[in-house]
């Protein structure tokens, strides 16, 4: 692995450009309810059009070109949802709280469960003695070596796009955000039960109006197609070639923001729709910006300029690595 010289800092220290990061991890308002209105609305009326499709007997394909639109703003709602978790959409932890609850509800994801993972995940990201929570499950060669057959295909299966991007998002969102997580709190449990509650009203409402059939064929294929690309971006902001790992020892706060998270540089579209998570290094460094100033701020600094970013094309590469190999401090494949 290449050591970034902008990393040059003792171990645990910030860097002299990390106060300029300040400045831009205040919300702006206008800017924050904006947004929400500019995702939620257009998610709406894209429901309600797909809907129309569906009762009025279109064919599906027009249907599920509108699911295709409507991702797009499943996915925003969520990027928004990720900044109320780290208290960053809005200045107050109230309605920080109110919106992510909100946008939870749209995406299925309980609030506060959600945040205890996630916020574990920026605590542990990178070091390889605690692994686990919020994150894509990832093996070293020596702990793939030493594994049973069973854990080892069972390895395999979880890491094929086929089962990780086209399955994964239906088994997530639909099953697995129905349950509290590992180590869930009272208040953590109590998220998973409002938003299921919530969840449940709406499959209600919508099986007594359009019918439940008429909901799936609309909800699913939303979920389906946000899920697998929001958990492809996880992947390969923390799967990548050159990617940051090191025992706890050795760990390193800031070379994990860096260097574990990638600069995923996308097309100016797609960087909207994905709400600049791209910025992905940035975020680890300061997770307080909101989102639509990450890209601001990262054009503010000159020594970030130094971090090599990553195309879509490269990142098609990364679901060929599938271990972690401590020797040579790098992601390999099955192969070796």
């Amino acid at each position: 692995m290449t050591f970034n010289p902008v990393l040059i800092v003792a171990k645990g220290a910030k860097p002299d450009w990390y106060p300029q990061t300040a400045s831009y991890a205040r919300p702006q308002l206008r800017r924050s309810y904006w947004q929400l209105a500019n995702s939620v609305l257009p998610y709406l009326l894209l429901l309600a059009l797909m809907f129309f499709t569906v009762l009025n007997g279109n064919s599906y394909l027009i249907t599920l070109a509108l699911a295709l639109v409507a991702a797009v703003f499943y996915v925003r709602i969520f990027i928004i949802f990720h900044d109320c978790v780290h208290g960053a959409f809005v200045n107050s932890p109230r309605w920080n709280r109110n919106i992510g609850y909100l946008c939870g509800i749209i995406t299925m994801t309980a609030f506060a469960d959600w945040r205890r993972t996630h916020i574990g995940h920026h605590i542990r990201a990178g070091d390889l003695d605690r692994r686990g929570t919020g994150d894509i499950w990832l093996m070293t060669v020596d702990e793939y070596r030493s594994a049973t057959w069973l854990r080892r295909l069972a390895y395999r299966l979880y890491r094929h796009p086929l089962v990780l991007i086209v399955l994964g998002p239906i088994f997530y969102f639909l099953l697995i955000n129905r349950f509290p997580s590992k180590g869930a709190n009272k208040r953590d449990l109590m998220s998973v039960v409002y938003t299921n509650l919530a969840v449940i009203l709406i499959v209600v409402i919508a099986s007594l109006t359009v019918g439940l059939k008429a909901y799936l064929l609309v909800q699913l294929p939303v979920i389906q197609i946000a899920g697998g690309a929001g958990i492809w971006l996880f992947y390969v902001q923390h799967q990548f070639q050159g990617v940051y790992w090191a025992r706890s020892e050795a760990w390193d706060p800031l070379r994990v923001a860096m260097e574990g998270a990638s600069f995923y540089c996308l097309p100016k579209f797609l960087q909207w729709a994905t709400g600049n998570i791209g910025f992905h290094h940035l975020h680890h460094v300061r997770p307080a910006i909101p989102n639509y100033n990450l890209q601001a701020c990262h054009e503010a600094i000159p020594a970030l300029k130094t971090i090599k970013p990553m195309n879509i094309r490269d990142s098609l590469q990364c679901v060929r690595l599938h271990l972690y190999d401590e020797e040579q401090q790098a992601m390999v494949s099955f192969g070796g």
